[in-house]
């Protein structure tokens, strides 16, 4: 592995830094706390605690939205912050590859490089690279085959499907369904069937817990029936007192039949614009799930039957794409899936 080189991933929910000289990868939120407009009180996990519990004037915010950067300054902020306390005592200068989604303009393309370049790290080189291809480096596809291989990665706020062929990418779609907005749907569940309000924190915590893309009561077990209720708390919305209530998987599913529909639906859309002989590929090898939400219980089986085609998926698909940002910034075979924009690029 080369020393003083650096992976980027700008995630909505989280910012994943490669370093080349340790060989690790650090994560931590990406969200800023500001108070009273120009103050910096918090940033990454710090500020994370501090989200859903500031006074009116401390503001939360996560610089990238629906995939592309909305702060730009916040986000060189960030970033020069991580990567100091990355770097402490050695030498700051080194080569750096940040991952952009593929299906976003130029423009929002060159943000991504500016958070760098127009930064105060010193840096010897920047490239990027689109991020299904180091989806597919790190789930080790053989960038140089004729063979068509399909990855949908969901994320925080967008999901990203995307053919890939010949080490380059054949056809990609962004749209904007991620965790965050399953999250959404379970607040407006919980208020509508419950009469509590809960923010975003106690959403991903049910989430994880009873989001479930095949739920079936009748094949439960007595086990598995009692472990598909979560208590939560919030503010009872008729009193305006704290409550307590429990959340059942069933009201849960039915709530969010219609999430995974729109996901499969973009995919049989992709599908259906892939060459043919592409998709006998795909037809053949299956489709990959990558990205933080792709973790949503049996999703995967869930996209294999509504689609029919195998579906595989991979460990820490949260880190999925940082670690193939990681071998294409070290491993000089890889130099040529990344580029440096030039002033013509955009």
């Amino acid at each position: 592995m080369a020393h003083n080189v650096y992976g980027i991933d700008f995630g909505t929910e989280n910012i994943k830094i490669y370093d080349g000289t340790e060989m690790s990868i650090i994560s931590e939120k990406e969200i800023i706390a500001i108070k009273d407009k120009d103050k910096i009180i918090g940033i990454g996990d710090k500020a994370y605690e501090m989200y859903e519990k500031t006074p009116d004037n401390i503001q939360a915010i996560f610089p990238i939205q629906y995939g592309v950067i909305a702060n730009l300054k916040c986000m060189q902020y960030l970033f020069e912050n991580f990567f100091k306390n990355i770097t402490s005592k050695r030498s700051k200068i080194g080569r750096f590859c940040i991952a952009v989604p593929t299906d976003i303009t130029e423009v929002e393309k060159k943000a991504f490089y500016d958070v760098v370049a127009k930064s105060e790290v010193r840096s010897r080189e920047i490239k990027i690279v689109e991020k299904p291809i180091a989806d597919a480096v790190a789930l080790g596809f053989d960038m140089t085959s004729s063979r068509g291989n399909m990855i949908v990665n969901i994320g925080a706020d967008t999901t990203e499907i995307s053919v890939i062929s010949h080490g380059g990418i054949v056809i990609s779609r962004i749209i904007q369904i991620g965790g965050n907005k399953l999250n959404q749907i379970l607040c407006d569940v919980v208020k509508r069937k419950y009469n509590i309000l809960i923010g975003m924190k106690t959403a991903e915590k049910i989430k994880l817990e009873l989001a479930d893309a095949m739920y079936d009561e009748d094949a439960m077990t007595d086990d598995e029936l009692d472990d598909s209720i979560i208590y939560v708390y919030g503010r009872n919305v008729i009193t305006g007192l704290p409550s307590e209530r429990g959340v059942t998987s069933d009201n849960i599913y039915d709530a969010t039949r219609e999430f995974y529909n729109e996901i499969v639906d973009a995919i049989k859309d992709t599908l259906e614009r892939t060459p043919p002989e592409l998709t006998s590929d795909i037809k053949e090898v299956g489709l990959y799930l990558t990205g933080g939400s792709s973790l949503i219980k049996n999703l995967d089986k869930f996209v294999s039957k509504e689609v029919g085609v195998r579906v595989s998926t991979t460990t820490s698909p949260f880190e999925s794409v940082i670690r193939g940002v990681s071998m294409i910034v070290s491993d000089p075979k890889y130099r040529n899936l990344m580029y440096e924009p030039t002033d013509s690029s955009f």
